[in-house]
């Protein structure tokens, strides 16, 4: 019998992805998504689809009786401005909603591994220097990272405790097909719309700002693999913590040259004042993820920022 996988947030733009991947691995997938910024079309055919708010009760009773061997949960408010702006939306979200699961994973009477989307960038904020490893502390600037840090410490709780098996990916900065212009690799889809447009792509600051860029299908893969691989033993907050990412600094600037030369659009470069209190450095150490779970990134910046062009300009034809 294939194992079974619950991805939340399957219906959007990473989730989506991992839910392709671990169908092609064997899985029988169900996505949970309410659809708030998800689309139905993302959906792979093949997947059951179920529409609920992971905070609701429904969401919880599915993991606790759906016989899952895996829960991917990507279900997220994913906009540091908007943390700010709104911290107890967000905490309702990404603390309560990942609780709410865990509840749920808690009372299933084979309880499934729980795979948790956290953050490589927000996580340490801008005291250490990159690359950052997963044993730096951790000083999240914005009320995003908080959240994504405490859920950090109730899963490690929940393998102390109650016996769960977690395992938490620490994304860097995700670009590819499906993306939509939120967050901060959200740049790359934004610079993918301009590009097509014949507009200029804005640089806020001077472009010397790095992050690490990541592909989709990469964070997919580290997924499949977090999904089916040995895990260490549970229990301490960096145990079954992983950054996903490159390891590679890339700054606006060479993403954005980068961009214009694989898409063959020669449009101008424009700056705009930096923005008050972005990071100015980020990138994680992927060692770890290499020895626990034998994942490395596969797709260059350019093979990944070309393919992601082509899915943008594809949509307009």
């Amino acid at each position: 019998m294939a194992k079974r996988a619950l991805v939340s947030g399957g219906a959007g733009f990473i989730g989506s992805h991992i839910a392709d991947a671990l169908l092609d691995r064997g899985f029988s997938v169900v996505v949970l998504d309410d659809l708030s910024t998800g689309r139905r079309e993302n959906v792979p055919a093949a997947a059951e689809f179920v529409e609920l708010d992971v905070r609701s009760a429904e969401a919880a009773r599915l993991v606790r009786e759906g016989g899952f061997d895996v829960v991917a949960h990507q279900a997220a408010q994913i906009d540091v401005r908007k943390s700010v702006t709104n911290p107890v939306h967000d905490a309702s979200i990404n603390i309560l909603g990942a609780l709410n699961l865990l509840e749920g994973v808690r009372g299933a009477a084979h309880r499934p591994r729980f795979i948790f989307a956290s953050t490589g960038g927000a996580i340490y904020g801008d005291f250490v220097t990159p690359p950052n490893r997963e044993d730096y502390s951790k000083d999240p600037d914005s009320p995003y990272g908080i959240a994504k840090l405490a859920v950090e410490h109730y899963l490690a709780y929940y393998g102390r405790i109650h016996g769960v098996e977690g395992v938490v990916l620490r994304y860097a900065n995700v670009y590819g097909p499906r993306q939509d212009p939120h967050g901060e690799a959200g740049v790359v889809a934004i610079f993918c719309n301009r590009l097509l447009d014949g507009r200029p792509l804005t640089i806020f600051g001077d472009g010397k700002q790095t992050r690490d860029y990541v592909h989709v299908k990469d964070v997919a893969a580290a997924n499949v693999a977090a999904a089916t691989a040995s895990l260490p033993d549970r229990g301490r907050l960096d145990a079954r913590a992983m950054n996903i990412g490159t390891g590679v600094e890339t700054d606006v600037l060479t993403l954005a040259n980068t961009l214009r030369q694989v898409s063959g659009r020669d449009v101008p470069v424009e700056f705009a004042p930096a923005r008050p209190g972005e990071q100015l450095r980020s990138a994680v150490g992927i060692e770890k993820v290499q020895r626990v779970l034998g994942w490395a990134p596969q797709r260059s910046l350019a093979d990944g920022l070309r393919e992601t062009f082509e899915y943008f300009a594809a949509r307009r034809a």
